[in-house]
């Protein structure tokens, strides 16, 4: 760690030194994008420089992914202009994006797992001795270019057989391949552990000496401040400010975020925990192939207490987190709620149980998304008092209780009545959250509850999960965000491959420990690779 930071100090004087030397790669002019009656971009300036890492922050809703699409080609701007090396272009779709020279690596890996790596990457391209595929010259370029950035990749490998990490270097590798020169990274590191995190901003860094022009997408603030030269904030669909990396703060950029001061560090009070609010004994779940996701897994949550799982997505945890809310079946092992068994395995056992769930998936699992926002917040309770009585439902309660939860939870939306699918995916997150949190509980279940949510978003979210431990309610947080796992929780299980590799109290593992657990390290080996 000490030598990354040194690093970082050398790469900062560098890019200072070269900054005065870019040229302007692009240049977006008067960018609106117009959805109905909502103006998600209003007239936006936004340039970018040969070389230079360029980050671009915003609220939820503030138009950040929007800007982007249009400038990959999967929106059409209402109006405005884009200029590369100023020639305008006009790109109306992710092909004139492509053939323009920009690349996108999305969040969500646009992979498909049962390819290998080289054919994932040359898929949709025009092959040079059409109709024949010579996929051995293509293995071959690939393999150079994996070489040449240190990305050590097989390209032969299945997808389905690749950790997270290289996953997402396989989705550079894509971009690359195809003469990118222009790089968007849309929150690059929600998946990845502490190590592949330092790793993917070596490369990032090693792209942009080498030329490219990177833009990223990002929520937390400390990447900004350790990977990139300029960042742009966006609130309300408008640009706020665009400032130099180096003569700014994370606090200022909080501000220009958000428009308030932020509190970045949230103080967690010492909390005795109480009895145990549910357990799980032995719990395993298989897959369609009889394959083991979850491995005979036990766990105990107390009352007053968070529990957070820390690991890489696809380990098993969010599979565990739906059995023990009803929404998986599992194959064998017992769950008590309450120190009574759980007979049934259905959603409806455990919510009479008063266990609340804020799902991974918000869209498939967590909304009705044709339902209006005011329907969805009673889901669950629309069937009792005071929304219904005598099996008629109260409209006037249930907009009323609406409506308040809106205010308090800043849900940007343009009323009570409007459709879930008409909001952005933060403020679709928030619902769920007002809906859950409001709810008489005893066990809270969340799963990345600010996954995609701003610094002030997060703020609250996390604070109202610590406000819940603070009233006695037992809360299982599963997250792949290390820093929420250690910011919220008593207790942290690390999990790999279907199994705890450890389950200790907060602050008796380093991160560098943690992060090597989530890796797949046991244990007993963690002391001799990085000691206390």
């Amino acid at each position: 760690m000490r030598y990354a930071i040194i690093y970082l100090f050398q790469w900062n004087s560098i890019a200072s030194q070269r900054s005065v030397f870019m040229a302007c790669v692009l240049r977006m002019q008067g960018i609106t994008k117009v959805f109905g009656s909502v103006v998600a971009n209003d007239n936006i300036d936004f340039s970018l420089e040969e070389g230079e890492i360029h980050a671009l922050l915003g609220e939820n809703g503030a138009g950040k992914s929007t800007l982007m699409n249009c400038l990959y080609g999967m929106y059409p701007m209402t109006s405005g202009n884009i200029h590369i090396r100023d020639k305008q272009m006009h790109i109306r779709s992710a092909q004139d994006a492509i053939a323009n020279g920009i690349g996108m690596v999305h969040q969500h890996f646009m992979l498909m797992s049962q390819l290998s790596v080289t054919e994932n990457i040359i898929l949709g391209l025009k092959q040079r001795r059409e109709p024949f595929l010579d996929i051995r010259s293509a293995e071959r370029e690939i393999q150079a270019l994996s070489d040449k950035y240190g990305f050590d990749i097989d390209p032969r490998a299945l997808i389905k057989d690749l950790p997270v990490g290289l996953q997402q270097r396989v989705e550079i590798l894509k971009i690359l391949y195809r003469n990118a020169n222009i790089l968007i990274f849309d929150e690059a590191t929600a998946v990845l552990t502490p190590q592949q995190v330092e790793q993917l901003f070596i490369i990032i860094r090693k792209l942009a000496k080498e030329g490219k022009s990177i833009i990223m997408i990002v929520h937390k603030l400390e990447e900004v401040m350790e990977v990139c030269d300029r960042v742009t904030a966006l609130r309300d669909g408008k640009v706020v400010g665009t400032v130099a990396v180096k003569d700014t703060s994370p606090k200022q950029l909080a501000n220009m975020m958000v428009g308030r001061d932020v509190v970045l560090n949230i103080k967690r009070s010492a909390h005795e925990a109480g009895e145990v609010a549910l357990s799980a004994e032995d719990i395993v779940v298989v897959d369609k192939h009889d394959k083991h996701v979850v491995d005979g897994i036990s766990m105990e949550l107390r009352k007053g207490e968070v529990f957070g799982i820390a690991g890489v997505d696809g380990n098993g945890q969010i599979e565990l987190s739906e059995v023990v809310t009803g929404m998986l079946p599992y194959k064998s092992g017992r769950i008590r709620v309450g120190g009574q068994f759980i007979k049934g395995r259905h959603p409806k056992d455990f919510i009479d149980k008063k266990v609340s769930h804020i799902p991974q998936d918000r869209q498939k699992k967590g909304l009705v998304m044709e339902f209006t926002v005011m329907e969805d917040l009673v889901l669950q309770e629309h069937d009792a008092e005071p929304y219904c009585r005598r099996g008629i439902l109260d409209w006037r309660k249930i907009r009323s209780h609406a409506d308040e939860l809106i205010k308090e939870y800043q849900i940007k939306v343009s009323g009570s009545e409007a459709p879930a699918n008409t909001l952005s995916g933060g403020n679709q997150q928030k619902v769920i959250l007002a809906r859950e949190i409001s709810r008489d509980m005893n066990v809270l279940v969340a799963v990345q509850p600010t996954r995609g949510l701003d610094i002030g978003a997060t703020e609250f979210v996390r604070t109202k999960i610590l406000e819940q431990r603070d009233k006695g309610i037992a809360v299982l947080l599963v997250s792949t965000e290390l820093d929420e796992i250690l910011t919220l929780s008593d207790r942290i299980a690390v999990i790999h491959k279907g199994k705890f590799v450890d389950v200790f109290r907060n602050g008796e593992r380093t991160v560098d420990q943690i992060g090597l657990m989530m890796a797949g390290v046991s244990k007993d080996k963690i002391d001799e690779v990085v000691p206390q």
